[in-house]
């Protein structure tokens, strides 16, 4: 079956050039002007973009987390992802602590996640425990495609210490792959919670208090200083200050490499949200939380200035039952936004539109540069003869309100409720499947596990 997108603009990360696409089975075959195919189905996409469709780096569906588990699974979560121009997401799987093995973490996933999404899918792993098995374990993963890693320098249940840390960046490094980091200083945050509870203060207004911006930036600091020791890259995973932005810089003008993702709720919300009356204030709980405006317009300018590499979503989705599990104590609201239907259309109209970055810079954030550090790039995250057809076909002028009403997420809340869009998806192709008609999924449940390669940045 060949399809051929006429009179489009194909956006790379480079240029916007109107060109047409022709698709044979799951590739694209041809790009160029005037393109012919007597045996191709036409599809005239004059007016829209055309760009490659989204890598969200950053996921997590069907996680047991703060008692309970998030209400997106891999079936609702990838369902409003490729409504959302995401034909990738790469998720975590996870050991556990007591001995377990990142084998048993990976079946886990596969389990969670085989035959039931609708994009394209892979796993970052995230290592809670270092030991000698542990390490022999790290070339099986990168057989299995697994090339990232995660680390946590917070949540018992997940943190490592600083030696461990040292250790597992070097050893990645020498397999030639990175960690991606969750960035917050475990014990000092600890500390505020217990002064917070001890005087009473146990609304979600708190949140952002115990968990403030100077608390991600040590441990940005930190993190950077024992990847400077072990000589290694790492990535700073949902950035979401100018603090802790200055020591990724800081380390960059040492001659560290040193990546960094933030998320568009980092871009668009700032801290204010906390205070909303009648427990509103849940919804956005999230670590780290969300800032200040100026931290706002800190990452804007990091976007326009090419110093951030991604954004991802942090999709991580509860219902406000859910998140009154914390009701009468913020530190239990589960944490976590949803984030992968909306991404490209809030980066088009806040960023794109606005001026802010350009939609070659979007391509960049949401599939090139995503492509290129997770391993899959040309075959992803781009337009050309030979890669995937994973196309997002996008309208600049259609305009829409983002409504929890409306949404694909199994949930009952938006944290972008009222938002207004100008620009949004028209179709999506997944490997040359045309899986997204006029906005609505019309092919469910075609994604496939993507093995990935070594980092090309």
């Amino acid at each position: 079956m060949k399809t051929l997108l006429k009179n489009g603009t194909v956006v790379s990360g480079d240029i916007s050039v109107r060109e047409d696409v022709l698709i044979d089975g799951e590739k694209i075959v041809k790009v160029g002007r005037n393109l012919e195919a007597e045996d191709a189905q036409v599809v005239d996409v004059n007016g829209k973009l055309l760009f490659p469709g989204f890598i969200d780096g950053h996921t997590h569906f069907d996680l047991e987390v703060a008692g309970t588990v998030t209400a997106d699974d891999f079936e609702t979560g990838t369902r409003a992802a490729i409504a959302g121009g995401t034909t990738l997401v790469i998720d975590y799987a996870s050991q556990d602590k007591g001995g377990h093995t990142l084998k048993e973490g990976l079946e886990k996933w596969h389990k969670k996640a085989d035959g039931k999404c609708s994009c394209d899918y892979s796993f970052h792993m995230s290592v809670v425990e270092w030991n000698e098995e542990t390490e022999r374990e790290i070339q099986d993963m990168i057989n299995e495609g697994i090339t990232s890693f995660k680390l946590y320098m917070t949540y018992p249940a997940m943190i490592v210490d600083d030696g461990d840390l040292y250790k597992i960046i070097k050893k990645l490094n020498e397999y030639g792959c990175f960690a991606g980091v969750h960035c917050e200083n475990a014990g000092a945050i600890d500390a505020l919670i217990a002064e917070a509870k001890k005087e009473g203060r146990l609304g979600p207004e708190n949140h952002p208090l115990v968990r403030p911006d100077i608390m991600e930036a040590e441990a940005v600091h930190r993190l950077l200083v024992i990847a400077d020791a072990a000589d290694a890259p790492v990535m700073v995973v949902h950035l979401t200050n100018r603090k802790a932005f200055e020591e990724v810089m800081r380390a960059r003008m040492n001659g560290q490499k040193v990546y960094a993702e933030t998320c568009p709720q980092y871009l668009l919300l700032d801290d204010s949200v906390y205070s909303k009356p009648d427990f509103e204030g849940a919804k956005y709980v999230c670590a780290p939380p969300i800032r200040k405006k100026a931290d706002q317009d800190c990452l804007w300018k990091a976007l326009a200035n090419d110093q951030i590499q991604t954004v991802a979503t942090d999709q991580c989705s509860f219902t406000m039952e859910q998140k009154a599990l914390g009701k009468d104590d913020f530190t239990k609201i589960p944490g976590g936004l949803p984030g992968v239907q909306t991404r490209g259309t809030l980066l088009y109209t806040y960023g794109v539109r606005t001026g802010r970055i350009t939609q070659e810079q979007m391509c960049r954030l949401l599939s090139e540069n995503a492509a290129k550090l997770y391993g899959v790039y040309p075959n992803k995250g781009v337009i050309r003869e030979g890669s995937d057809a994973d196309i997002v076909v996008f309208d600049p002028e259609k305009e829409s309100v983002i409504s929890a009403k409306t949404h694909l997420y199994h949930t009952d809340n938006n944290p972008y409720e009222g938002f207004k869009l100008h620009g949004d998806i028209d179709s999506v192709y997944l490997r040359g499947a045309h899986v997204v008609q006029d906005g609505k999924v019309i092919l469910e449940k075609t994604g496939k596990y993507i093995k990935r390669g070594k980092n090309q940045m």
